[in-house]
């Protein structure tokens, strides 16, 4: 029974949904069989205590004492709890869509031919609609739905005369329009990071029909998405950015809470882009926004912060120059990394806050401390180490670790961008510890040549260390 879907299923139950499934199982309507009951009482009282849940064998010789184990019976025994598990999670689901369940009602009504009931349902859920507050795409989703069941009822009843068909139209398009375009700019986003590459089959279509209609664009759930795809279409012109953080701010209440979550992070992901390119004004836009979403409890997912988040709160603070608020969110929100990200998240956090502040003593000694499993916290490491050995004019050392770290990038290959940003790194710095100091023109073409790098994270602190010398 070890790692069986039933039992990981029931494993993410809560108390109160043990409760409710534990009704659902007994209730007649759902489960006429005896022996589906009793193996659901014997998982919940043993469930918790498990530390490895016991063998089929086990569990089927305390469900039928004496009886000899029949494997296929065991498995047909699981099979329909876990039917009537599944059941039951699909019901919760529905109750807690108190549109699923009115249009569903409505529709039956339609069917049964009860007039009254269905008029009454329908023009009752199109209120409930009405006073939402939300306009996003399921909002008009939800709209067209309830339109075209009135239609359906209507073209019954009355052969002749107007129907609701151009308002079925007008909300499918807002709805279909709007989630195209947030597809459109979650792939672009994913796309900038990883290697993959996207078709946005009636891309150009709804594009040249929002040209055409930009009345569509007073639906916050439209041009939120069309300002982000502008934003991230045209990156060297920072100014769609700014219009689409305005929106996004703008039409907050028009969003259910994951959905204006995952707006501030495709804004968030477009700062660290341009980050990553070297515009470090964005580090300010950037910090600003995870701030909001740590304000508003929305980047904690039950309790726990990405890591990445973490990493990059960390990294636009000190690029800004936040040391003490840096040092806060440090201590603050340790425990609300994974476990087993923390410590080493934390300590390479904390490795960062001491090199910015110059105490490369402490910084070198924080960075040794940690395991570094994860692949992009290992070379943000390896990259800190690289600066500490320079500014401590440790040549032979960071010699050896360039070479390592660059066979180190080279054998890995699902790095991205990443690959090149740190590639980069690796090479410029070579270039910098080679370079002839007395040489005004090799100075200048190394200078050039980093400021006009297409990928390059740290261009910054390499330009320093070229006007330093």
């Amino acid at each position: 029974m070890k790692n069986s879907k039933l039992i990981i299923a029931l494993a993410t139950l809560q108390k109160r949904e043990w409760r409710e499934l534990s009704a659902f199982v007994r209730s007649p309507f759902f489960n006429k069989r005896a022996e589906v009951a009793r193996l659901f009482d014997y998982l919940e009282e043993q469930l918790p205590s498990w530390r490895q849940p016991p063998d089929k064998q086990a569990v089927f010789e305390q469900l039928f004492p004496g009886r000899p184990y029949d494997p296929q019976a065991m498995r047909q025994l699981m099979s329909w709890l876990m039917q009537l598990t599944e059941q039951y999670l699909a019901y919760q689901s529905w109750q807690e869509d108190p549109h699923g369940e009115r249009l569903q009602l409505a529709r039956a009504y339609r069917r049964r031919k009860l007039d009254d009931h269905f008029v009454q349902t329908v023009t009752d859920a199109e209120a409930r609609q009405r006073k939402l507050p939300l306009r996003h795409a399921g909002y008009y989703h939800n709209t067209y739905q309830l339109h075209e069941e009135r239609y359906q009822w209507e073209a019954a009843q009355l052969r002749t005369g107007k129907h609701n068909l151009q308002e079925i139209g007008d909300y499918l398009d807002i709805s279909f329009i709007a989630r195209k375009m947030r597809l459109v700019c979650l792939a672009l986003a994913h796309q900038a990071v990883y290697k993959a590459d996207y078709e946005f089959a009636l891309l150009d279509a709804v594009l040249q029909d929002l040209r055409q209609r930009p009345q569509l664009l007073e639906s916050p759930a439209v041009a939120v998405y069309y300002y982000g795809y502008h934003a991230l279409t045209h990156q060297e012109d920072p100014s769609h950015f700014q219009v689409f953080k305005q929106a996004i701010f703008e039409h907050k209440p028009a969003f259910p809470i994951e959905e204006w979550r995952d707006l501030i992070l495709l804004a968030i992901n477009y700062c660290i882009r341009k980050l990553n390119e070297g515009h470090e004004q964005f580090a300010e836009e950037g910090l600003s926004l995870y701030q909001e979403g740590l304000a508003s409890g929305l980047l904690l997912n039950e309790g726990i912060l990405s890591r990445f988040a973490y990493r990059n709160i960390v990294a636009m603070g000190l690029k800004v120059g936040a040391f003490d608020w840096v040092e806060r969110f440090i201590h603050e929100y340790k425990n609300a990394l994974e476990k087993k990200h923390s410590e080493s998240m934390y300590s390479f956090s904390l490795a960062r806050l001491a090199y910015e502040r110059g105490d490369l003593a402490q910084a070198l000694a924080l960075l040794q401390k940690a395991d570094y499993a994860d692949l992009l916290l290992n070379l943000a490491a390896k990259t800190l180490l690289i600066k500490i050995y320079y500014k401590l004019d440790e040549w032979d050392p960071l010699q050896a670790h360039l070479d390592a770290m660059k066979n180190f990038i080279l054998r890995k290959r699902l790095l991205g961008y990443h690959r090149q940003n740190y590639l980069n790194m690796v090479r410029y710095t070579k270039k910098l510890l080679a370079v002839n100091f007395y040489d005004r023109a090799a100075i200048d073409a190394l200078r050039h040549a980093i400021v006009h790098e297409e990928v390059l994270t740290e261009r910054e602190w390499l330009l320093e260390q070229v006007e330093g010398g």
